[in-house]
C-alpha cells in the first residue's frame, strides 16, 4: 500500500464515540514501550504520528487514524504497565473487550511483542481474545536490531512456543533499520483485501 495521508479522527472509549461509516478498521496492539508507536510511525513514514505517553500505560484513549480513503488505523491504549493505578486497569478490560467483541468493521489486529521480552499473561490474554473473536492477529516482535541473528532466531521460536504459533506467523521488526515494513503491510493488505504488493511511499500532508 502507498501510503498518501494519515489523518487522527478522534478518540474514544466506547462504542457510541466510534466514528461513523464502515471503512475497514486494523488496530494495533501491545504492552506500554512495547514500540507500538514506533511501528505505526515507520508504517505511514511519519515521525510524530503516535506519541509516546511521558508517563507509560496512562494513554487509555482508543484512537482512530485514517490511511488514504482506505481503512482505519486503530492505536489501542498500552497495556501491563505496573504502576497504572487500579481504576484505570478495571475501565481497560470492558472497554478493550467491547471494542474487540462488537467492532464489525475490525479486520485484524497487529499484536506487537518485544522480541527480548518472554510473552506475558497480558499478551497471552489478548491472543486469546482475538483467537475466541475470530479476529485474525498479525504478531510483530519488535527491536530486533537490538539481538544478534542467533539470539533472534532463539527469541522467536521461545515466543512462538510460548503462543503456540507457528515461526511464519510472526513478522521480525526494528524501528531503525525498517526491516520487516513492507512484510507487516502484506499481511495488512491481505486483511484488507488489498491485491497489490506493498510499496514504500511518501506521505502528503
Amino acid at each position: 500500500m502507498i501510503v498518501k495521508t494519515t489523518e487522527f479522527i478522534k478518540s474514544a472509549t466506547r462504542p457510541a464515540h466510534y466514528p461513523e461509516g464502515d471503512l475497514p478498521e486494523i488496530a494495533f496492539a501491545g504492552r506500554s514501550n512495547v514500540g507500538k508507536s514506533s511501528l505505526v510511525n515507520v508504517l505511514v513514514n511519519r515521525k510524530n504520528l503516535v506519541r509516546t505517553s511521558s508517563t507509560p500505560g496512562r494513554t487509555q484513549l482508543i484512537n482512530f487514524f485514517q490511511v488514504n480513503d482506505d481503512f482505519m488505523l486503530v492505536d489501542l491504549p498500552g497495556y501491563g504497565y505496573a504502576k497504572v493505578p487500579l481504576d484505570v486497569k478495571r475501565q481497560w478490560r470492558p472497554m478493550m473487550e467491547t471494542y474487540l467483541s462488537k467492532r464489525e468493521n475490525l479486520r485484524g489486529v497487529v499484536l506487537i511483542l518485544d522480541i527480548r521480552r518472554v510473552p506475558s499473561e497480558e499478551d497471552r490474554q489478548m491472543l486469546s481474545w482475538l483467537r475466541s473473536f475470530g479476529i485474525p492477529p498479525i504478531v510483530v516482535l519488535t527491536k530486533c536490531d537490538k539481538l544478534s541473528k542467533n539470539e533472534r532466531a532463539r527469541q522467536g521460536a521461545l515466543i512462538c512456543k510460548n503462543l503456540e504459533l507457528d515461526k511464519g506467523e510472526v513478522c521480525f521488526f526494528s524501528a531503525l533499520s525498517r526491516e520487516g515494513k513492507d512484510g507487516i503491510w502484506a499481511r495488512i493488505d491481505a486483511l484488507l483485501g488489498v491485491g497489490a504488493e506493498p510499496e514504500a511511499g511518501a506521505v502528503i500532508d
